[in-house]
């Protein structure tokens, strides 16, 4: 029987292929110096796409096993056996064991379908571009003269920057730091990676939300910490599990996405807020709170107070940026903590990266400051709430019968739970051949049967058209 590469199997066919060949070269099949098959004969053979073929050649000339000479195709190397041939790393083998984890393949897969089709996009975090401030960008290059060094910058971030952000989150936000407690980062991503890397060893316990976007990141993983989850309800979490997480597992640190939390929408009640703190002061562990979206409230009430503000006893190391506000291509975030700590991220950031590059900090500090950014701020929460309304009246149209969701007062996700047990993987492969993605919402936690509608994304009159498609796509599994 002829032998063919096992598809159902764990192992990626093209190395199930190199295998193959290198036990014919092993058995005497195919001698030193001989021809291998045409890469379209073998894919023909072995019905599978040129590109698997071809990665198999290069698994086996990395391997020294097969040389290439143009227009004579691929030969089994004349020194196959022997060490006097120079030879290429084993890249796979290099990749595969890196102790930084990749993101997981269904993410890998969101994000290239995202930057390679026109899709109506429902799994981004990012903001349209109709929502971004272009003209404020250009109006601040057109008219302020930049004169600030062109050299490295200080490890915490620009002064200037440092002092506007104190200000910002003073009078947005109640928020009392000087410039000295902030550390200006690449986006609130950076924040999390060195919080992570700085304060916390191998083996180390920690909870986050349960569902949550930490949920779907590998940096947990990569530094080898214990992660315990926190089920996130109407309210919120439920601090009182803190504690007993604690009396288990000894957790060192607590992540928070308290308010329009992602994915669910949801805010952590001023009770359960107040709580966490004092929870958290008694046991002498860290809150780290993530806020990418409290100035995003479509009520006309104050913002929600952040734990940052709130906290009379120093446990919360508070992470923002102006991704979810101005533009995530701008990689401006910040951390606020105690001196001490912030030291020790600058120090680690520097090692990274040698401070934050002047240009984007001249340009988020002229915007933080300037009188544009609160008409800014007004016409980004006026726009979101069109877009969540216009999303929900088609959800209620179209797919009333097949999910349910809790309408979030701010923020950019909408949480939605499937009527009946579908695959969420399935319906997004079926979306996709719709010209539609959204993001599974195993993908964020435990629960299966949800998925992640963002709405900060897909432009207004493109989301009625989306959710139509979602719904062809959903009739036939």
């Amino acid at each position: 029987m002829e032998w063919k590469p096992d598809k159902q199997s764990d192992i990626p066919i093209y190395k199930q292929i190199a295998d193959y060949i290198q036990k014919r070269i092993a058995y005497g099949e195919y001698p030193p110096g001989s021809s291998l098959p045409s890469e379209r004969s073998l894919a023909k053979s072995f019905d599978v796409n040129r590109g698997t073929i071809i990665a198999a050649y290069d698994e086996l000339y990395s391997n020294g096993m097969v040389e290439r000479i143009k227009g004579s195709g691929t030969k089994v190397s004349t020194d196959v056996w022997g060490l006097t041939r120079t030879r290429i790393p084993n890249w796979d083998l290099y990749v595969e064991r890196g102790s930084f984890l990749p993101n997981l393949p269904i993410y890998q897969h969101i994000h290239e379908e995202i930057h390679e089709r026109n899709l109506i996009n429902f799994a981004s975090g990012e903001l349209a571009h109709d929502l971004m401030p272009y003209e404020n960008f250009r109006e601040i290059l057109r008219e302020h003269e930049f004169r600030q060094s062109l050299g490295y910058e200080h490890p915490q971030g620009n002064l200037d920057l440092r002092h506007t952000i104190a200000k910002h989150l003073k009078q947005h936000k109640n928020i009392e730091c000087t410039s000295q407690s902030i550390l200006v980062t690449s986006g609130a991503q950076q924040a999390l990676h060195l919080l992570i890397q700085c304060l916390l060893n191998p083996g180390d316990a920690v909870a986050y939300e349960d569902p949550s976007y930490a949920h779907s990141l590998p940096t947990f993983r990569s530094a080898g910490l214990k992660t315990y989850k926190l089920p996130v309800s109407e309210h919120g979490i439920n601090p009182e599990e803190i504690v007993h997480l604690h009396k288990r597992h000894k957790i060192k640190m607590v992540f928070l996405n308290p308010i329009f939390q992602n994915p669910t929408g949801t805010v952590l009640s001023v009770e359960r807020r107040k709580r966490v703190l004092e929870i958290t002061a008694e046991l002498g562990i860290p809150v780290i709170e993530d806020d990418p979206y409290s100035l995003i409230s479509f009520s006309e009430q104050t913002t929600p107070a952040t734990l940052k503000s709130m906290d009379k006893n120093g446990t919360v190391l508070y992470i923002s940026s102006l991704s979810k506000l101005a533009a995530s291509g701008l990689r401006i975030g910040w951390i606020v903590g105690p001196h001490n700590v912030i030291h020790r991220l600058a120090d680690a950031k520097q090692q990274i990266d040698f401070g934050h590059s002047i240009l984007p900090q001249w340009l988020a500090n002229e915007f933080l400051r300037s009188e544009s950014f609160e008409t800014h701020l007004q016409h980004v929460k006026h726009r979101l709430l069109e877009k969540r309304n216009v999303l929900i009246s088609a959800l209620q149209e179209e797919l009333s019968d097949h999910l349910t969701f809790q309408i979030p007062d701010g923020g950019i996700h909408l949480w939605c739970r499937l009527a009946s047990k579908i695959n969420e993987y399935r319906l997004l492969e079926e979306s996709l051949k719709n010209g539609v993605i959204f993001v599974p919402g195993s993908l964020l936690g435990s629960q299966t049967g949800h998925i992640r509608l963002t709405y900060g994304r897909a432009e207004t009159e493109s989301i009625p058209e989306g959710i139509a498609r979602l719904k062809q796509a959903l009739l036939k599994l």
